[in-house]
């Protein structure tokens, strides 16, 4: 990949998921604000390009992730969020909702940041559930039929909008929101460190936490960068037929 101070770190995730953690450390959001140049985060972030540059080639160097995501289908990349990262969300959320509730009768008194981090996650977990649901129920189906459409060359029925970048745009706007309360929950938790006093269930608790962050923006990376644009370019390449 040429890397430069006017590539997408959105596109350079796309392209390889280790340099995320170069982003992460620099504190620069990749998943929600993927498109943004090397050149804008750098400047509002006040971090050296070169550095950064050097970082990033380093990661195609030793690359590990060998799921070409942009390779994938459509069709396939959706099944593969819904298996991979909704079902870990339905499975997870109950386990981390337990951990926080005890914890915070344990420990609310004396980390009063406790009862603020629960009230987050819960309202996270809940926006999760309807914000998924969304995504099975109309888009991804829809990506589907786009998918079935483009190989099979036949027309695809009209969809409940005008253009997919109606609902996109919205499943954008919830990722954001995503993405805002975890940065105030990481916050919260000191980057999810455990205090000196913490018992294990606080810590496993915050070890959940920092698992769930951490694959949410997976998520939504494979979502706002390879998926949602994958959807707009079919349904263009259908409009032009």
């Amino acid at each position: 990949m040429d890397l430069n101070n006017k590539t997408l770190i959105g596109n350079i995730v796309a392209k390889n998921y280790k340099s995320a953690s170069v982003f992460k450390s620099y504190g620069i959001d990749f998943c929600c604000n993927g498109n943004r140049s090397i050149e804008k985060v750098c400047e509002v972030n006040d971090i050296d390009e070169n550095e950064l540059i050097d970082l990033l080639k380093n990661c195609f160097e030793t690359e590990t992730d060998t799921n070409d995501y942009q390779s994938w289908e459509i069709d396939f990349l959706s099944d593969y969020i819904y298996n991979k990262h909704h079902k870990y969300i339905e499975n997870k959320v109950p386990e981390i909702k337990q951990y926080l509730d005890k914890i915070c009768r344990v420990h609310g008194n004396s980390h009063p940041e406790l009862l603020e981090i629960n009230k987050l996650f819960k309202e996270s977990a809940s926006d999760l559930i309807l914000h998924m649901k969304k995504e099975e129920l109309i888009l991804f189906p829809h990506f589907k039929k786009l998918a079935a459409a483009v190989r099979d060359n036949t027309p695809v029925s009209s969809p409940q909008f005008d253009t997919v970048k109606s609902p996109i745009a919205m499943m954008h706007e919830e990722h954001d929101n995503e993405g805002h309360r975890f940065r105030k929950i990481s916050e919260l938790s000191n980057d999810y460190k455990p205090p000196i006093d913490a018992c294990s269930s606080y810590k496993v608790s915050f070890s959940l936490l920092k698992e769930f962050e951490d694959d949410l923006h997976k998520h939504i990376h494979l979502e706002n960068n390879i998926l949602f644009k994958k959807g707009i370019e079919l349904e263009q390449r259908l409009q032009e037929k």
